[in-house]
């Protein structure tokens, strides 16, 4: 055999092996993958509120001993228990964390708010949506998981308009610990003004801030442009009104327990700002600035199109810091 035959024999060997590493490592990587999915029970979840039933998914790891566990609270509309919505944003950011937390022994429960998803008959009408509704489920959650013994510490997350259901829950169920992932500090109201500052033409953010002085007034508004209906259709009002009563800050800052604050530093609908303002409302919260995350806990570069890709995009990995602040935060309540 002559040299070059020989190089090409040890080329080809070199690269079956290769092959043969390869999949060896995509079989143990699935193999890991196995072990610990069969080592989380998975199963479905529900509540009896006494005005409807809500439906939920628990991850609860094996484990001999009770194990912390986080009530995931999603975020406003029709977002579901994974991080999803209908109107375009399918990309299971909480289903994602939820995993996050299983693979590291600590338990989770996330549910479908009234109104949305499998507990859509618990309240139909969306004329009857209460922001003091949802506060309540929170706590009936949060006193069913203290009253399991295989769970441990309960901590309340919530995502977006989520994290102040969790601050307005976390007292009436004595939660452990809170935790604001991309929350708001200041009135919802104030929010939305400044969204709609950036994207209406001055003639709709004029009629804009008009039905916002009205709902923060505690009236309906039933003359509603048509560009303006997806934001304040009249059955959806209501809930607003009982939304723009809230102070975000002010309810913070009366927290007794340990909280943790979680802001990306790209997210086009929270700011910075405020999750400075909370930190600044309670100052012994821990804050998590995040860089290049975005509000669906990507990170995604401050890019519209691509900012709005990722909403829609399941596949796309969770900020790694995420994780291990979230982590680390719980490991220190157990420690504590």
């Amino acid at each position: 055999m002559g040299a070059c035959e020989s190089n090409r024999h040890l080329v080809n060997d070199g690269v079956m092996m290769l092959r043969v590493i390869a999949l060896s490592l995509t079989l143990f990587t699935g193999l890991l993958a196995n072990m610990v999915q069969a080592s989380v029970l998975q199963r479905p979840v529900s509540l009896d509120t006494g005005s409807g039933e809500l439906f939920g998914s628990m991850l609860l790891p094996k484990s001999d001993s009770p194990v912390p566990v986080v009530l995931i609270i999603s975020g406003s509309g029709p977002t579901d228990r994974n991080g999803n919505n209908p109107d375009g944003g399918n990309n299971d950011s909480l289903k994602r964390l939820a995993w996050v937390l299983a693979k590291h022994n600590i338990a989770s429960v996330r549910y479908d708010k009234r109104g949305v998803a499998a507990s859509l008959a618990a309240t139909p009408d969306e004329r009857n949506l209460t922001l003091e509704a949802y506060v309540a489920d929170a706590v009936a959650w949060g006193q069913k998981l203290k009253s399991d013994p295989r769970m441990g510490p309960l901590i309340l997350l919530g995502h977006s308009e989520g994290a102040l259901v969790a601050t307005l829950a976390a007292p009436q169920v004595d939660a452990a610990a809170v935790i604001s992932l991309s929350g708001s500090a200041r009135p919802v109201d104030q929010v939305l003004r400044q969204q709609l500052s950036y994207r209406l033409p001055p003639p709709l953010m004029l009629r804009s801030n008009e039905i916002l002085d009205s709902l923060k007034a505690g009236q309906v508004d039933e003359n509603v442009p048509p560009a303006l209906q997806v934001l304040f259709r009249p059955s959806v009002q209501p809930y607003l009104i009982t939304l723009f009563r809230q102070d975000p800050a002010a309810a913070f800052a009366k927290l007794k327990m340990p909280a943790l604050i979680i802001q990306g530093s790209n997210d086009i609908q929270v700011g910075v700002g405020d999750a400075q303002m909370l930190k600044a409302a309670k100052p012994d919260a821990q804050l998590a600035l995040i860089e290049g995350m975005n509000h669906v806990m990507r990170i995604v570069p401050n890019d519209l199109k691509r900012q709005i890709a990722s909403y829609k995009d399941p596949q796309l990995p969770l900020a790694a810091e995420l994780g291990s602040r979230i982590l680390s935060f719980i490991d220190g309540l157990r420690a504590s």
